[in-house]
């Protein structure tokens, strides 16, 4: 029996239906239309060589029949059949989630898909139950948490990113002619190459054209594919990476998948913006999700592994005198770590470094009005540890074969309960007796030699490892509600929305090079909340190409501002322009944080990047330059957006004080000139 199931959020519709068989396909998403007018047209062969399902928009297509294209969803059932067939069962409709559940008859298996909406946000949610009701284990080998069904037959440009160590989330687009793109990570994170995101458009721009987007809430190895038919219809899916997986869900249990936030929007400033919002209110843990992160203070840069109670007290004054809130001693803390060769895995206070503990430590930066934080790396362990000679057993390994090392670092096997419960275990300890209120989770190399003899199916450890390190990080919030975690892993390696569900914020990139940072920041900020984005004051590559102080504080003002620059080597000078600059961004924080976001220019095609964050009280505008020679000859136009076209505005730019019209501001514009290479402006503008 053919029905019709829709749903509106803000502005848009969605619609899908089932035919006379049952088979559920999706027939539009886009602007607001009535549901009435839709209907399921019948589905016919071709000819011999297509099939009547070749080309059809199915909701989520599955492995089986006469289906030849990629699938979102496959299994091998308990007598080896590898054919699925999922038809209409039943559905529930409430005010914000349409659930359809699909069922083989045969089998009596059931994919539950699940579509979350509101009223006040165009981001749908989506997700999928695969229930085993059957009386015996049901191996899923595939298993995407959605599929996405593009309108039209233009062929779409598709945006990810093809980034690297040092120089995550670098835009890259592709048109989609025929055949497929994938973007995917296969090492234990999301990774610093590709992003489990996708933007899907015909050519629009930052203000204008139709984007249809969606990003993966999944920190392990995900997988996002993009496929042009024959008939020219694109189809995306996105989920875990069937890469060496699959799972084998035992009788009268169920796999859920990670969730999938699309939206559609109207130019990639509309798309950050609402994905943004609907971050704060639906995804972000919401203990921190609308409040300002703090500045922080970080000493890696200052003291390496060297660390002591008198040279992170000399630090963490200086931090308090320029402004800073939160206090963060980083690795070589712990066990015997003296370098990066020994000790991680032993979470416990270096007792030669700190003889008395740390508490006077704390004390003393608490003193001082900051808040103290720790680094810790929770999935790691070396082979000079206590931890490693007790429990060699305790990594990811195969018996015959050696483990490889990277960073002189194996990997812990989480999908022990035991693991799992040490590494919850070594940071509860430390929060439990001391007032620790902040701490880094880093994870510094990807998984190898992916034994795990505690499995049945070892091909399931990249998703339980994953949703380990979930369970700890959501048990120590829920214990600690004042903690705040930031997950890191090598720079940008697990900075998704996965990890943004259970970490208040995230670790960009390694690279702190205030130049290099604008190029990263742009592609971060393009399906992820800024809010979230910790951005690095430091000395990053200063002895190769030296960047004035105020132009490093303007670059990572664009986040959420941090600094880690050796404190004890600045000039007075310096210093006060330290100090200066984070009470202005103190000032504008929740502005930045959570205002709208305009990238009104960029190096690659205006030799500068200009960025503005508004909301209804104004604006603030942030110019660099990128410092080339023919950069330095040029004048700066910038017109601005989200203002209110009959307000009048103020700013100062030059010396000189003006006031001027929303519409001429996002009309007619400002120019910026008198330019120097690596130049840098802020300008304000406040409603009147």
């Amino acid at each position: 029996m053919k029905q019709i199931f829709a749903f509106d959020t803000k502005t848009l519709t969605y619609v899908l239906g089932t035919d006379d068989d049952g088979r559920l396909f999706h027939l539009y998403w886009g602007k607001k239309i009535k549901h009435s007018d839709f209907s399921v047209d019948e589905l016919n062969d071709a000819n011999s060589n297509h099939s009547d399902l070749d080309g059809a928009c199915q909701e989520y297509t599955v492995f089986g029949g006469k289906m030849y294209r990629n699938c979102a969803f496959k299994c091998t059932y308990f007598d080896g059949c590898r054919d699925a067939l999922y038809t209409y069962k039943s559905h529930i409709e409430s005010e914000n989630e349409l659930v359809i559940t699909l069922q083989d008859k045969a089998y009596g298996t059931e994919l539950v898909l699940h579509f979350v909406h509101y009223s006040d946000s165009d981001v749908i949610t989506r997700y999928v139950e695969f229930c085993n009701n059957s009386a015996d284990d049901v191996k899923v080998d595939k298993f995407m948490s959605c599929e996405v069904n593009l309108p039209g037959l233009e062929p779409y440009y598709i945006q990810n990113t093809n980034g690297s160590w040092g120089g995550e989330f670098q835009v890259k687009t592709e048109k989609l002619l025929a055949g497929y793109l994938v973007f995917d990570s296969r090492k234990g994170t999301s990774g610093h190459t590709n992003q489990p995101v996708f933007a899907a458009h015909h050519g629009a721009t930052e203000k204008n054209g139709t984007v249809y987007y969606g990003a993966l809430g999944y920190s392990g190895s995900f997988k996002v594919e993009a496929q042009c038919d024959f008939e020219n219809r694109t189809r995306i899916m996105l989920g875990i990476n069937d890469f060496d997986f699959s799972y084998t869900v035992k009788s009268g249990e169920k796999l859920v998948s990670p969730k999938v936030y699309l939206g559609c929007a109207d130019g990639f400033a509309q798309m950050s913006n609402d994905m943004s919002k609907f971050a704060v209110a639906h995804i972000l843990p919401q203990s921190f999700a609308d409040k300002p992160l703090p500045v922080l203070y970080n000493s890696w840069e200052a003291t390496g592994f060297d660390v002591n109670t008198e040279n992170q007290l000399s630090l963490a004054k200086k931090a308090a005198e320029i402004g800073c809130e939160l206090f963060v001693m980083d690795d070589g803390w712990f066990g015997k770590r003296n370098d990066d060769r020994a000790g991680l895995g032993d979470w416990f206070v270096n007792a030669e470094k700190f003889p008395d503990g740390i508490d006077e430590l704390i004390d003393g930066v608490n003193a001082l009005g900051m808040d103290f934080g720790l680094w810790f790396e929770p999935e790691m362990v070396q082979r000079d540890s206590d931890l490693f000679r007790a429990h060699p057993d305790w990594i990811y390994h195969y018996p015959k074969r050696a483990n490889s090392e990277m960073r002189h670092q194996l990997v812990l096997n989480l999908t022990k309960p035991e693991v799992e419960e040490y590494a919850f275990s070594a940071m509860d300890e430390m929060l439990k007796n001391h007032n620790i209120r902040y701490i880094k989770w880093d994870m510094n190399r990807p998984f190898s030699e992916i034994g795990a003899e505690n499995l049945e199916n070892g091909q399931e450890l990249w998703l339980r490892h994953t949703e380990a390190v979930y369970r700890i990080a959501d048990r120590l919030k829920e214990k600690y509600p004042y903690l705040q975690l930031e997950a890191c892993s090598s720079g940008g390696g697990r900075a998704d929305l996965g990890a943004m569900e259970h970490f208040d914020m995230v670790w960009t990139s390694d690279n702190t090079d205030p130049v290099d940072r604008l190029a990263i920041q742009y592609g971060f900020s393009q399906l992820y909340p800024v809010k979230c984005m910790r951005a690095w004051v430091t000395d990053w590559n200063s002895d190769k190409r030296p960047v004035p102080m105020d132009y490093r504080f303007n670059s990572s003002m664009q986040g959420s501002l941090s600094v880690g620059a050796n404190l004890d080597r600045l000039s007075v000078e310096d210093l006060q322009k330290c100090k200066d600059n984070i009470a202005f961004y103190k000032k504008v924080r929740p502005l930045v944080q959570f205002g709208n976001l305009y990238r009104l220019k960029t190096a690659d095609k205006n030799g500068y990047y200009a960025t503005e964050y508004a909301n209804g009280d104004g604006a603030i505008l942030f110019v660099c330059g990128v410092g080339t020679a023919l950069f330095a000859q040029r004048l700066h136009d910038v017109t601005l957006c989200g203002l209110d076209e009959n307000a009048q505005y103020t700013y100062t730019l030059g010396g000189r004080k003006y006031t001027k019209s929303g519409a001429y501001l996002m009309n007619k514009g400002i120019v910026i000139d008198d330019w120097n290479p690596l130049s840098s402006v802020i300008v304000e503008f406040e409603k009147v």
